[in-house]
């Protein structure tokens, strides 16, 4: 097992959802030898940091200047989880998603592997597209997946970059799935069905849902394997520790729930009565969308990953409850 206070930690995109989530699970293992890179701009994922503790924070652009100059002053990182990308799968500026998700992951795994550093990074289960070829992460020919949105393509790109160049299996390569939990307020629309179905009843007493377009699922009906944010990151943490661990491996909770079972959930969580409305999709979103997602977790688990999984109910309670309500970031709960 890979000791993880060996060195600095550098955690890109720590300031994010998943980001400051794993930063989280770190401290509550007593590690905050933790160097977090971001770009905290205008919006308010400041906030994800308040809680947590770290040893150094920088700016995204000021970090690749001075690696670029001087990078010897970050020798003693051990290990890097590189989870800092564009994540808005609605997002059209192709050049900005291939010079921030895809060019710069491969000059930060260069120097990584360079001065053989451990180094874990976001993929995303976007890359599987519709799914015609199933959600294994034992598929050989990555190539032949084929993603519905421009994101899920930068994802891909490096995905493919990393096994062209037979590095792949000494990197870990993490597909995220539905990942909903605290610390995602910041992020618009982005935001899990949880967060924004939280915030709509609240106000209206009932959750919009879109509508089907295919015979063979009802309205509401669409699949999704939906991960709770604690869960993401001890499987992320187990991951790392795990020194024969490498290549690419689904992370999810390994089943399929429909739209009204999340939002019926979410009802439970506030003891009121689901109220449901169907609601047309935006046309641009009609072919670009997934209606069935769940991971295989069969190679997780024979990683030896062998802790429960939040089901469905208990997660979406945990965050209704616990977070939501009282208006909580993780680390609040402790402070």
């Amino acid at each position: 097992m890979i000791d993880l206070n060996k060195g600095r930690i550098l955690v890109t995109g720590g300031a994010g959802f998943i980001g400051s989530a794993l930063v989280w699970a770190l401290n509550k293992r007593g590690i905050t030898n933790i160097l977090i890179v971001d770009l905290l701009r205008k919006d308010t994922k400041w906030k994800n940091l308040v809680s947590l503790k770290y040893e150094d924070y920088l700016e995204a652009e000021d970090f690749q200047e001075l690696l670029a100059l001087n990078p010897s002053q970050f020798s003693d990182v051990s290990l890097v989880f590189h989870l800092g990308a564009c994540s808005a799968t609605t997002e059209k500026d192709a050049s900005y998603l291939v010079r921030n998700n895809f060019e710069w992951s491969k000059q930060l795994a260069q120097w990584a592997l360079s001065q053989e550093i451990r180094f874990v990074y976001a993929s995303s289960a976007a890359t599987y597209g519709g799914g015609e070829l199933g959600m294994d992460d034992h598929i050989e020919n990555l190539h032949a997946l084929r993603p519905l949105n421009m994101y899920g393509y930068s994802k891909h790109m490096f995905d493919l970059y990393a096994q062209k160049h037979e590095i792949l299996n000494k990197l870990v390569g993490i597909k995220y799935f539905n990942v909903y939990g605290p610390n995602e307020n910041h992020k618009g629309d982005m935001r899990s069905l949880v967060n924004k179905a939280y915030a709509q009843i609240l106000k209206t007493g009932k959750v919009d849902l879109f509508k089907s377009y295919l015979p063979e699922y009802n309205d509401g009906e669409q699949m999704r394997d939906f991960l709770y944010v604690k869960d993401a990151v001890e499987m992320t943490i187990h991951l790392a520790e795990s020194e024969f661990a490498g290549g690419i491996y689904n992370l999810g909770s390994g089943e399929a729930n429909t739209w009204v079972s999340l939002a019926t959930a979410i009802f439970d969580a506030l003891n009121m009565k689901t109220k449901i409305e169907f609601i047309d999709m935006p046309d641009d979103l009609k072919d670009k969308y997934q209606y069935y997602t769940k991971a295989s977790i069969d190679k997780l688990r024979s990683s030896g990953y062998e802790k429960e999984i939040f089901s469905l109910q208990n997660a979406v309670s945990d965050y209704v409850k616990n977070y939501l309500v009282p208006n909580l970031h993780l680390g609040d709960e402790n402070s």
